[in-house]
């Protein structure tokens, strides 16, 4: 079916393919003039949207990939004005098209899927998470959207198996790491302007994000402990400034070695000045969890391979030690340091709460939808901690045997791609990424959490694309020693 329609829609030769976009353009038009009468033209847009995304995602995957780099950067909480018994996401449209393509041309042209080394892990893991889902039934009721919730992390997860099944070719992954980065740079611009507009100014155009099922009001405006006489927070578009420190340290890490290498995919010109408007939203957002976890990935970049990293984090320290303008946020760290502030002391009841559940229920844990006992509940600032709690200690283990396997071969296509400069910027730059989502997920639960999909899916597909790099490196040398 997909190459019937990739054939009809896209061949030049082909008479009926004319016939077959002008049979298209008319029923477009068709349908966004019945919504325009009908409805309204905010929607009629959006339809007219969708169907050329779709249409775009039938002849070429890489362009599901494109609209999920958009969605989980721009508009990662986005409703779509329909109701199905539920309200569906821009992320799931886009999650579920993209899945539904691969399975379709997988199913027409008889492959067989491809899983790397960590793929039977990462089935046992998807396993372990129904199985556990299903025992917390028993103690808690089922609602729509926990179900779900539930089932966009498990999409989220699988994206892993359409990356590395669907990402073939060299310039598809670089066109997809660079659809993200130019995602993440307009995210970091809109923060950074939305945070210094009037605060009057910021609610209102954040307030119209409403009619996709954003927040409104002044409750947007996010402040240091909720405190509006601490500093403000940016947040841009992912409503939470932590997640959104989360999404800039995976894009900071990615694209940091492309300062380096001798092959870059941007000039340098390009890359510098927008990994500093990264840099700098990041800052705004005043999130600890993301700076301890961009200092851990490009600690691994700077030991690993490129040794100026070390001197960029060094400029960086004695920058915040000395500006005025940093004092805040320094202070903000040695606070959390010591236990001091507020934010701090209720992670450290969080834990000592997660730890109670934990040893109750050790193995399977409760389950995503709530907990057998009224004195405990599901929830803690730490993607470990949480996904114990959920999945019990099996759980943690299998996903810590994944990312062991991740690594293990993530350096073995290290060692095989010294002599390609670009495509080592590139393995280099996901796997730090990874590497530092991991260390900030000691502190933070966004990478494993019902409520954040999107991030779920940020750090799926980055495990995917980083084991399509080393996959493209050790074939590479295996062709040239062959």
């Amino acid at each position: 079916m997909v190459e019937k329609l990739q054939f009809l829609f896209t061949s030049p030769h082909n008479t009926k393919s004319r016939w077959a976009l002008a049979g298209l353009c008319v029923f477009v038009a068709l349908i966004g003039g019945a919504y325009i009468a009908f409805l309204s033209p905010f929607i009629a847009w959006g339809f007219v949207i969708a169907m050329i995304g779709a249409l775009l995602m039938v002849t070429d995957i890489q362009w599901g990939f494109f609209a999920l780099a958009g969605v989980i950067c721009l508009l990662p909480f986005g409703v779509l004005p329909l109701r199905l018994g539920f309200s569906p996401t821009f992320l799931d449209a886009v999650m579920l098209g993209v899945f539904l393509v691969w399975i379709a041309d997988a199913a027409m042209r008889h492959r067989e899927v491809e899983g790397s080394p960590m793929g039977l892990p990462i089935v046992i893991f998807i396993l372990l998470a129904f199985a556990s889902f299903i025992a917390g039934l028993a103690h808690a009721e089922l609602t729509a959207t926990t179900l779900r919730r539930f089932t966009e992390i498990i999409i989220a997860i699988s994206l892993f198996f359409v990356v590395v099944n669907t990402v073939k070719e060299r310039v598809k992954l670089e066109r997809i790491v660079l659809a993200i980065g130019l995602a993440g740079l307009i995210e970091a611009i809109i923060g950074i302007v939305l945070y210094h507009l009037p605060g009057y100014t910021t609610v209102r155009i954040l307030s119209a994000l409403g009619r996709f099922g954003y927040p409104t009001g002044w409750g947007v405006l996010r402040y240091v402990e909720n405190n509006p006489e601490l500093p403000l927070r940016a947040t841009a578009t992912s409503i939470d400034p932590n997640v959104l420190g989360g999404t800039l340290v995976m894009i900071i890490a990615l694209f940091t070695p492309q300062l380096f290498t001798s092959r870059p995919l941007l000039p340098r010109y390009i890359t510098f000045p927008a990994l500093g408007i990264l840099w700098f939203c990041l800052y705004l957002t005043y999130s600890r969890s993301a700076l301890i976890g961009l200092v851990a990935a490009l600690l691994i970049m700077g030991v690993v391979r490129y040794r100026p990293v070390l001197a960029i984090l060094a400029i960086a320290a004695v920058l915040i030690l000395l500006l005025p303008q940093a004092q805040p946020y320094l202070e903000r760290l040695q606070a959390g340091l010591k236990g001091a502030d507020l934010a701090t002391k209720m992670r450290f009841g969080e834990y000592k709460d997660a730890l109670i559940l934990i040893r109750r229920y050790p193995w399977f844990g409760v389950g995503f939808t709530g907990t057998p006992d009224i004195d405990i509940y599901i929830g803690v600032s730490s993607l470990y901690l949480l996904m114990a709690e959920n999945m019990g200690l099996i759980g943690v283990s299998v996903f810590l045997y994944i990312v062991g396997r991740f690594f293990a071969y993530i350096w073995q296509g290290w060692k095989a791609v010294r002599g390609d400069p670009r495509l080592e910027a590139l393995l280099i730059g996901l796997g730090g990424a990874l590497g530092g989502a991991l260390v900030g997920g000691i502190f933070d639960h966004y990478f494993f959490n019902l409520s954040f999909p999107h991030s779920v899916a940020l750090f799926w597909l980055y495990m995917g694309l980083a084991t399509v790099a080393a996959k493209l490196a050790i074939s590479e040398a295996e062709g040239e020693s062959g």
